[in-house]
């Protein structure tokens, strides 16, 4: 919709003295009638002769500007609003260019008009439908800056100063160079001077919207007569409708539609994250270090004295292969940035089992793909809703519909809780605390205390405890002021330990950090939030997701966060600052999975547009994107090496990617072992045929009659092509992949719901 700029806002519309030739001698006429007229009526004088002598004061009193814009204002015939109103005739189809547009009473004179015209617009757009959001947010920015313009042209230079620290933080992530350049405008003569601001000023900011939110728009701003705002978009906005549906589905930070001015780059995402950041391990404290070093020689001393051989050669030092991997740490946080409980005695065993793990981890790779060890819940009736395996792989849970967790042993033994009625004074050993234990155990314990469906679980990284998520809330107060549970239990004791509460809609995602200390929540709020255990109550408050928040993952070094998003977006958080530091665009739907690498410079996303994105953490730039799912994406993890990626997905299948491939990465890449596997050999495509070939002959594309194609009628299962990183998939029969983890020894692990085949599909 082209739009032609409008005469500027005021008491009224000024039609200059040289406009009609009529006019000028209309004006002389009644000038010559006034002084006529005066001069009968007893030595009073003309409005003429009255500018003369004002102009003659101001002129002696040396207020040469006051008077320059007195001799202006007297050269020129105001026309009334409403003579002027009263010269169109309003139309059927609703166009601002049809309208007058002026000051309303409200915002005449007002010096915080622009303030509160924004400030309720800015709230609408919030409170709007996900649908029409992101159509909608494309005008704030234009808006903004015309305003803050505005305020500076008309001197309000406190009011402009204000209204750029109050709302310039809504468009940092996309703007930020032009944010930066603007607030240095800082008086009048600025507007004419800035290069940037005149660009702005004399080009139109171009957009599509569709017709609904466009209209919606349109009469919000008439209906609370907001002409200021009006006047902007009608003199420095082309927005172009297009009716029929919508141009974008729900959420994103702005319209994809957006064309900005030409020449000038309508999006700054990437000078949005070139923020520093600290990607690296977190370093230990020295004394911890010192003592896994002691242990790690006693261990060396037990294999040397025992003679241990792997591969017909002696074993590699345990000591080496730690002080290997401390060397790691380039550009980490030091150590207490990260405020950390003391350490125990079970945090050095539990170092020492890490690097025994890393000398049995299988190296894995284009040419060497995971094994996979699927479990399936069968009877869940469709009421599973989330799962969790802990990091040993004992223990898997499962939270369902009907507000209880079920907890199950993976070892093969039954489950066994501590007496109520235990003495600590005789727990000296293992044994002590066997002897403590129930005498008959269950193969499953339920978890009774939620209210409501349970939809995120994860366990603590030393297996004592495990943290459910809900939509229960606390007891009977003010709607307004009950708070979302979380629940923390005892895998000991199989029982609630604590409550938190923080959140004022569902929790949709919970998640342990990587030391057991700290923990992060995602919920439909559009928040995520930081917890410690020790605390009832959030630490920091994650604010700036459009949409629901719908999972959330730790960095490895538990300073930084990673959520997923309903507005399509992932970002990073910055744990103590409380900040998002990247935003990661670029999904077609909502974000229902992130994972990050062991070495904290990779992360992967994916959700309901069925691809997985690899991103850059360091530049916040998007690497590769990687396809082969047929729907919705559930979960994603990286092996302990970080060279493969598996994925879940409701297509009922279980798919590995090549992480190193078409990156940077794949020009050096080298295991542990030191062989350079960077080359993808003819070995990896040969194994890929034959796993499809098998595939083929155990039934997997059986052909598909015509009649069946034509009962099926389900877009989703259309053929999908694979991308060049994919090496493998896993499928199953009819068990949705809810869950995929890699062990510490890059044994791959998937957990899903069977779902029978109902009548109706058959």
């Amino acid at each position: 919709m082209s739009k032609s700029p409008s005469q500027p806002a005021g008491d009224g519309v000024k039609t200059e003295s040289d406009m009609s030739g009529q006019q000028q001698v209309s004006q002389s006429q009644s000038g010559q009638n006034a002084t006529s007229n005066g001069q009968q009526s007893g030595g009073t004088h003309s409005s003429q002769e009255l500018d003369h002598i004002v102009a003659q004061y101001l002129q002696k009193k040396g207020y040469r500007q006051t008077e320059a814009m007195l001799r202006r204002e007297a050269n020129s015939k105001t026309i009334p609003l409403s003579e002027m109103s009263s010269r169109f005739r309003p139309q059927d189809d609703p166009s601002m260019s049809d309208h007058v547009l002026f000051y309303s009473e409200a915002e005449a004179g007002n010096p915080d008009a622009y303030d509160i015209s924004y400030k309720s617009l800015r709230g609408w757009i919030e409170n709007s439908l996900d649908w029409y959001k992101p159509e909608l947010r494309s005008v704030l920015f234009p808006i903004f800056v015309h305003s803050y313009l505005d305020l500076i042209s008309k001197k309000l230079y406190e009011q402009a100063k204000h209204f750029m620290d109050t709302y310039k933080h809504d468009h940092l992530e996309l703007h930020t160079p032009d944010i930066n350049r603007l607030a240095t405008i800082t008086n009048e003569s600025h507007v004419q001077e800035n290069e940037l601001a005149q660009i702005y000023r004399q080009n139109k900011y171009i957009m599509r919207m569709s017709s609904v939110p466009f209209e919606l728009f349109l009469n919000y701003l008439q209906d609370n007569k907001f002409m200021l705002l009006l006047r902007i978009v009608n003199q420095y906005l082309n927005i172009q409708v297009a009716h029929g549906k919508l141009r974008k589905s729900k959420g994103t930070i702005e319209s994809d539609d957006v064309i900005g001015i030409v020449g000038h780059a309508a999006q700054q995402l990437d000078a949005f994250n070139e923020q520093e950041v600290q990607l690296g391990k977190l370093q230990t404290d020295n004394s911890f270090k010192e003592e896994v070093e002691q242990a790690l020689k006693e261990e060396d001393a037990k294999r040397a004295s025992a003679d241990v051989v792997m591969n017909g050669e002696p074993s590699v030092s345990l000591l080496d292969t730690y002080k290997k991997a401390q060397q790691e740490v380039p550009n980490g946080p030091a150590f207490g940035d990260i405020p950390m409980p003391p350490y125990r005695g079970t945090d050095v065993q539990a170092e020492v089992q890490a690097i025994k793990d890393i000398q049995k981890r299988l190296v894995l790779n284009s040419t060497s793909l995971p094994s996979v060890c699927c479990y399936t819940f069968h009877n869940t009736h469709d009421s599973l809703n989330c799962i969790s395996i802990s990091e040993d792989s004992s223990l898997v849970a499962g939270g369902f519909s009907e507000s209880y967790v079920k907890i199950w042993s993976l070892k093969g033994e039954k489950l066994r809780a501590l007496k109520n009625n235990i003495t600590p004074a005789k727990v000296n050993d293992y044994a002590d605390l066997n002897v403590q234990k129930e005498r008959h155990g269950s193969t499953v314990k339920r978890l009774v205390g939620h209210s409501g469906p349970v939809y995120g679980l994860s366990f603590s990284h030393d297996n004592k405890y495990l943290l459910s998520c809900s939509e229960d809330k606390t007891g009977k107060e003010n709607r307004l002021h009950q708070k979302i549970l979380t629940r923390l239990w005892n895998t000991s004791t199989f029982t609630n330990v604590v409550v938190y509460k923080g959140h004022n809609y569902p929790v949709w995602d919970v998640e342990f950090g990587p030391y057991g200390f700290y923990f992060a929540t995602a919920s439909h709020d559009r928040t995520a939030r930081l917890w410690s255990c020790d605390h009832i109550h959030p630490l920091r408050i994650f604010a700036g997701h459009l949409s629901d928040v719908d999972t959330v993952k730790f960095h490895p070094n538990s300073k930084y966060l990673v959520t997923g998003s309903s507005d399509r977006t992932a970002r990073l958080w910055d744990v103590q600052k409380g900040t998002s530091v990247r935003v990661f665009a670029g999904h077609q739907g909502s974000v229902k999975t992130v994972a990050v690498s062991p070495d904290g410079k990779l992360m992967a996303s994916a959700g309901e547009d069925k691809t997985v994105m690899l991103w850059d953490l360091g530049s916040g730039k998007r690497m590769k994107t990687m396809t082969g799912h047929s729907d919705s994406i559930y979960s994603l993890d990286f092996s302990s090496d970080g060279n493969v990626l598996v994925s879940g997905s409701a297509d009922c299948t279980v798919r590995v990617w090549d992480v190193k491939r078409d990156t940077p990465f794949a020009l050096s890449v080298k295991d542990m072992d030191g062989v350079d596997r960077s080359n993808v050999s003819s070995d990896s495509l040969a194994k890929r045929m034959k796993m499809d070939k098998d595939a083929k002959l155990n039934g997997k594309d059986k052909p598909v009659k015509k009649d069946d194609k034509l009962k099926d009628g389900d877009d989703s299962k259309k053929s999908v092509t694979e991308s060049k990183d994919h090496l493998a998939s896993f499928p199953t029969k009819q068990t949705p992949i809810y869950k995929v983890q890699f062990t510490k020894r890059n044994l791959c692990l998937a957990a899903g719901a069977f779902t029978p085949v109902s009548g109706a599909d058959i």
